[in-house]
């Protein structure tokens, strides 16, 4: 099986005390985190394609633009689902989108690319060496 245009893939949360604007560092309100929605879409990103990915491979994000359009409290479930819209060899663009119960909360691209996870690992762990 190979990514293709068109998979989709969906993460789900319940906005709580550990994914706040104020538990991410990223502001001072008790509210829905716009890194956490980030996060989701990149969990609903990979696992889009995660079934259609060779033994040892992965993909890893190379790039997120994406507006969070309206704040979501504590105690409300949101989700997060994607799409993916190109495949350029190991490049995959998605189209991104976070909802809450109340409707769209974000949206915007997101890009993964595929690796070989061995040979990556590889490469980050000589940023250790001497």
């Amino acid at each position: 099986m190979s990514v293709t245009v068109g998979m989709k893939g969906r993460a789900e949360a319940v906005v709580n005390d550990q994914n706040t604007a104020v538990s991410a560092g990223s502001g001072t309100l008790p509210v829905f985190a716009t890194p956490w929605m980030c996060a989701l879409m990149e969990q609903a990103a990979w696992t889009a394609v995660a079934s259609a990915l060779a033994e040892g491979e992965s993909t890893v994000g190379t790039q997120l633009s994406i507006s969070h359009l309206s704040a979501t409290p504590v105690g409300l479930k949101v989700w997060a689902e994607s799409e993916v819209t190109a495949v350029d060899g190991k490049r995959i663009v998605f189209k991104v989108s976070a909802y809450d119960e109340k409707g769209l909360i974000g949206e915007g691209t997101h890009e993964r690319f595929t690796v070989t996870d061995e040979r990556f690992l590889g490469k980050a762990a000589r940023k250790l060496e001497g």
